[in-house]
């Protein structure tokens, strides 16, 4: 387990408009703040459209129609993101898994960041796991 020597810490709240793609928005909010990790706190919101690639799946599954954003949570960085999301349909059944591009805000997302100016993520394969895995790199030398 590594232990980065902490560093502050900075709250964004965020709300995504009407059409935003979710996942490809947050990354621009972190690109916009010259920062290269944070984690998502908590988000809800509408979709019009969820990709949500289940586990163990190649390809998202795709859902359409009224569905309500019930856990939004993960890292992200400005190309290395990994966030999961749990929706609910109108009928009240839920979803979750990994968040893909695509999905599009319906009413409104809001979103809570934690930004780590601090840090830099980046994904690596991991021979472990098998899969590209967070890098957690400590900036050196910031004020």
């Amino acid at each position: 387990m590594t232990n980065p020597t902490l560093g502050p810490c900075m709250a964004l709240p965020l709300r995504l408009a009407p059409g935003n793609d979710l996942r490809i928005a947050l990354e621009a909010a972190l690109h916009a703040q010259h920062i290269g990790a944070a984690f998502v706190i908590q988000g809800i919101g509408s979709l019009s459209v969820a990709q949500i690639r289940l586990a163990g799946a190649d390809q998202p599954t795709v859902l359409r129609g009224d569905l309500e954003i019930l856990t939004l949570a993960g890292s992200l960085s400005p190309t290395a993101s990994h966030l999961h999301m749990s929706v609910s349909d109108a009928q009240g059944r839920v979803i979750g898994g990994h968040v893909s591009p695509g999905c599009i805000v319906r009413t409104t997302a809001e979103i809570l960041l934690a930004l780590l100016p601090h840090h830099e993520f980046s994904r690596e394969h991991d021979p472990q796991s098998g899969y590209p895995e967070l890098v957690i790199r400590e900036i050196t030398g910031l004020e």
